[in-house]
């Protein structure tokens, strides 16, 4: 990134990152190269690609645009945050350990368990809000501490200072899945995270229409590691998907804002209802780790989940299918407001027992606040809440 971006606000950053003007036409707009391979001028000597698994333009200024969007010089795109997630795994090897957070996407914990523990990987799962259980579990085969903050669908939050100098002098890593705070709200490499990650298709893509994942370092050595890994097993986005994530990220600072301020309206109408038991959001006073939010994020996010009075699979269901503004959906981060119900749909992968253990309650519902109106969000919360 150059010195001038580097002085830029982030809704500028935004709707610059990795765009560069078609020097053949002066599109502003980066071209769509929908091309599987190119013409070489002769063996080995072309004009910097050779065949799109291992780059392709649009996807370059993709990767570019990420790593700008973290402030860092090493941004990969995969074909989904799962994918991302996968190589960053494959830099272990048997008998290495993992600490992870133990409140995280199902899919990931599904990834650590039932795929790389059978390859010898020993994964240690602790509740990183108190930052001395992940000092309990380091060890010198630590190679890896992996976390969400705020997490999938608790909302906790983790220090990230604090765990990053607790790692200093070991040789672990420390990757972050950043994705419901997004670069609009935290920047965990400026925390002292080594890698980023995120699931694109959430709000960096911000439509749902793209399925996609990213990573960031600033480690010009991590980066190779992963980047061969990306080319090697070939888990990357086409170029259709690329573009449309570059225009997606053009809008996230304004969306995000909406986000955020929906968020808070949700929480402030949940925390009064009768029906409702618990709220989780970072926004208020009262949550664990609330100071650590304020802290370490611009802004609280508009991901939240609540539990009812009723504790029951039945009252949730009602809650989740009664909705009409709302739609049931897994996934988050889109324009459109959704929700859903974790013990049965995005965390049912999940043992019943780790699910119970977390905290993970029969009534918790989750929701991704869109950008609608506030006032028409409430409304539709407070009539599922009624039926």
């Amino acid at each position: 990134m150059n010195d001038v971006k580097k002085k830029l606000g982030f809704g500028t950053i935004a709707v610059h990152a990795g765009v560069e003007v078609d020097q053949q036409t002066g599109a502003i707009m980066t071209p769509v190269y929908m091309s599987s391979t190119f013409v070489q001028d002769a063996i080995g000597v072309h004009k910097g690609y050779e065949y799109s698994r291992s780059s392709n333009p649009t996807r370059d200024a993709l990767e570019r645009a990420f790593a700008e969007l973290e402030g860092c010089d090493h941004g990969l795109a995969f074909s989904s945050g799962l994918a991302a997630i996968d190589a960053v795994l494959k830099t272990l090897k048997p008998g290495d350990e993992v600490i992870s957070g133990d409140d995280l996407y199902g899919g990931t914990r599904r990834l650590f368990t039932s795929l790389y523990e059978g390859y010898g990987i020993i994964f240690h799962f602790v509740d990183p809000q108190d930052v001395a259980a992940v000092g309990k579990a380091l060890n010198e085969k630590t190679k890896l501490v992996w976390l969400e903050t705020p997490t999938n669908p608790l909302m906790r939050i983790t220090d990230l200072r604090a765990v990053a100098d607790l790692l200093q002098g070991h040789k672990a890593l420390l990757a972050v899945d950043n994705t419901f705070a997004t670069p609009a709200l935290q920047h965990p490499l400026e925390l002292g995270a080594d890698i980023v990650m995120h699931s694109v298709t959430k709000y960096l893509g911000g439509h749902s229409d793209v399925v996609m994942g990213a990573l960031m370092t600033r480690d010009a050595a991590v980066d190779e590691v992963l980047r061969t890994h990306q080319n090697n097993s070939g888990a990357v986005p086409g170029p259709m998907d690329c573009f449309l994530v570059l225009r997606g990220i053009k809008t996230l600072n304004l969306r995000m804002k909406q986000h955020c301020s929906n968020g808070a309206a949700m929480a402030d109408f949940l925390t009064s209802h009768p029906a409702v038991d618990k709220v989780l959001w970072p926004g208020l006073a009262n949550f664990r780790n609330h100071d650590v939010a304020a802290r370490q994020m611009a802004d609280f996010g508009g991901m939240l989940s609540f539990t009812l009075k009723d504790d029951t699979v039945a009252a949730a269901r009602k809650v989740c299918e009664t909705t009409a503004v709302f739609a049931l959906a897994e996934s988050l981060g889109g324009v459109e407001s959704l929700i859903e119900h974790p013990a049965l749909m995005t965390h049912a992968s999940v043992p019943e027992p780790a699910r119970n253990a977390l905290g993970i309650a029969n009534s918790l519902i989750r929701i991704s606040c869109g950008i609608e109106d506030a006032e028409d969000l409430v409304a539709d919360l407070r009539q599922a809440l009624s039926a």
